[in-house]
């Protein structure tokens, strides 16, 4: 199995240090979010680990691991990071956002899945948000869930009174043909599309919400993976704080 982990990101809103390294080398109780990352898949016998990097690339010195560069990154976001990957995007693969710190318990109900596509979600995830003023709850990317339990829309900030919203954590599990499919409809996207792109204002400035977002419209199954344990985004230097209390047991 591949874990690709797109960080090609920087940390321009934890912190003046943060605008020199890329987010997910920032130290949480004196170990990077990345290490945390790789060590829950070793632990788990996933070893094939990619990171994509960006603009800082050279700090990056993590040994018995794969990169690819993006040096494109600040033509495209993450979804275009993502494709710069695309020869790793094959078979049974993870893909993780690099600011994620999260307890492997979560890792291992979303490997449980069989489903060619499958995103982790928080159904709680609003206590997460609790006092959480620098990066607020509108943020959050949403996923709505309907009355069968599918996936029938996922962005930022969704309001509905009548469906179930979860977060998406930023972890898929692509398994058989589910990899195949993904990097399939995004190169036919990107060969035609000429303008906006879901939430986006182009196919290059696309999250990975946007991608997941147009295989839910082509009626091809996102399969969401309830979690529960302990997790936490780190985009701010109040989440900086907040991981550290969160995750000070696990150092």
């Amino acid at each position: 199995m591949n874990a690709i982990i797109i960080a090609a990101g920087s940390g321009k809103r934890i912190s003046n240090a943060g605008k020199s390294i890329p987010k997910s080398l920032i130290n949480v109780n004196g170990k990077s979010i990345i290490n945390y990352q790789i060590e829950a898949l070793n632990k788990l016998k996933i070893e094939n680990i990619i990171v994509i990097t960006g603009k800082y690339s050279e700090k990056f010195k993590i040994k018995n691991i794969q990169y690819v560069n993006d040096k494109d990154h600040e033509k495209h976001d993450i979804l275009g990071s993502l494709m710069e990957a695309k020869d790793f995007l094959k078979d049974d693969v993870i893909v993780l956002y690099s600011d994620i710190i999260f307890d492997n318990k979560i890792l291992e109900q979303i490997l449980d899945s069989k489903e060619n596509i499958s995103i982790a979600v928080d159904m709680n995830w609003k206590v997460n948000y609790e006092g959480r003023t620098e990066h607020p709850e509108d943020e959050a990317e949403n996923v709505l869930i309907n009355k069968n339990g599918d996936i029938i829309q996922i962005k930022k900030n969704i309001k509905n009174d009548n469906l179930s919203i979860g977060e998406f954590l930023g972890i898929i599990r692509f398994a058989n043909d589910g990899a195949r499919i993904f990097v399939k409809k995004y190169e036919e996207i990107f060969e035609k599309n000429q303008g906006k792109f879901h939430e986006a204002s182009s196919i290059l400035k696309s999250y990975l919400t946007d991608m997941l977002q147009e295989l839910i419209d082509c009626k091809i199954k996102i399969e969401p993976i309830f979690i529960s344990g302990k997790w936490c985004e780190i985009d701010t230097m109040q989440d900086l704080k907040n991981a550290e209390k969160k995750f000070q047991i696990n150092h």
